[in-house]
């Protein structure tokens, strides 16, 4: 397949163009900073950001997209379906 944007240089503002899916773990970075976090099932959202501030996000909706720079997304989390986009 073609890719038209494959000489772009990608910023921050491009659209992410990986992604994983996370499990809550308070030891343990994500496998990359993320460039947002899709959440599947909304609830409330317990994360460490890429500049080490933790801050929690309540009553996320079903399929929200928080544009965020996460590190970590802690058990404190009851939001389910997560993924991880960078």
């Amino acid at each position: 397949m073609s890719d038209h944007f494959a000489n772009f240089t990608t910023g921050l503002d491009s659209p992410a163009s990986s992604g994983f899916a996370i499990s809550p773990d308070d030891s343990n970075d994500l496998v990359a900073v993320t460039r947002a976090l899709y959440i599947g099932t909304g609830g409330t959202l317990a994360v460490t950001l890429k500049s080490g501030n933790t801050v929690t996000f309540q009553n996320l909706p079903n399929g929200a997209l928080l544009p965020i720079r996460a590190l970590r997304v802690l058990t404190g989390t009851t939001a389910a379906g997560l993924i991880g986009l960078y």
